[in-house]
């Protein structure tokens, strides 16, 4: 076996060439230009290099992540806007809502409802019944039909027909009719105060309906009688108004309403009126008042009947 031996200049070529080697890998420029180098075959998309594409994914995760961090974070500033829809969406919606259908609503029904319950509240019905019949100083002319422990006084002579209410208009409504607006041109009339709505004739008391149609009450004064009231005769000197069942007679204030007088004759009497048979003969009962069929003149009419008790 021979041995080569190298020449002393050789070895110092080789110790020069080394050390720039050296100097050289260290340099950071050939660090960057190596590490540059290897990051290319995953741009590439080269198979069977598992370490630089796992080298390429953590370099671009944190490089889309910074990216996609604020687009999240903008949600945030989206949030305020997001909510100031939903804001604007109670207040164009729920808002709005409570104006258009709560409020007005309260406006329109609980308000009025409040108003007319309050100014009517402890209404007695009874007052609406005063029908209590005032007697005539004229003397009968003949005897009274006496059945049942009661006397019947009339003038005229019982005379049976049949009964068919009266309409006065569109404006007159029977007893116990309920109305559920009341009319703007309904004035309040006071009697022992408690106050009822009065229109065009009517009588009027709050219920939970409505308005529920009364018999007028006695002593309510009105400053004008309704257009169809008729004129009857109470006595030689005195005369009344009568429409729809109701009585009044001309005060300083007005027309007053009035119990009938025993013997008035009236031609029609008012829906609600109620036949009762008492012995063989028919009365007509309009609240507490007692109506007689009579004859007058060819013409079917009614007498206010005194009842007196044997």
């Amino acid at each position: 076996m021979r041995t080569q031996s190298r020449s002393p200049a050789g070895s110092h070529r080789l110790l020069i060439l080394l050390c720039c080697s050296l100097l050289i890998a260290a340099s950071p420029s050939f660090a960057a230009r190596r590490a540059h180098g290897k990051a290319a075959p995953s741009k590439s998309g080269a198979a069977g290099q598992p370490s630089n594409s796992s080298a390429a994914k953590p370099s671009t995760a944190p490089a889309a992540k910074p990216a996609t961090t604020p687009s999240s974070n903008a949600k945030p500033s989206t949030t305020p806007s997001t909510g100031g829809a939903n804001n604007a969406g109670n207040k164009n919606v729920n808002n709005s809502g409570n104006t258009n259908i709560h409020n007005s609503g309260n406006t329109n029904i609980n308000n009025s409802k409040n108003v007319n319950v309050n100014n009517n509240t402890n209404v007695n019905i009874n007052n609406s019944r005063n029908t209590v019949v005032v007697v005539n100083p004229r003397p009968y002319p003949r005897p009274p039909y006496a059945y049942g422990g009661h006397s019947y006084y009339a003038y005229h002579p019982y005379h049976y027909h049949p009964y068919t209410p009266y309409y006065w208009g569109p404006a007159y409504h029977p007893w116990g009719a309920v109305v559920v607006v009341m009319a703007a041109t309904a004035v309040v009339v006071s009697v022992n105060s408690q106050p009822y709505y009065y229109d065009q004739g009517v009588y009027y008391v709050q219920s939970s309906s409505g308005y529920t149609v009364v018999a007028a009450p006695v002593g309510a004064t009105v400053t004008t009688l309704p257009p169809a009231a008729q004129t009857v005769v109470v006595t030689e000197t005195t005369n009344n108004y009568y429409y729809g069942g109701t009585y009044y007679e001309k005060s300083a204030g007005g027309y007053t309403v009035v119990p009938p007088t025993a013997g008035t004759v009236v031609e029609n009497l008012p829906d609600g009126a109620k036949e009762e048979k008492i012995g063989d003969v028919t009365y007509m009962k309009v609240g507490e008042a007692y109506y007689q069929p009579i004859q007058k003149d060819g013409k079917n009419m009614y007498e206010v009947v005194d009842v007196k008790t044997d």
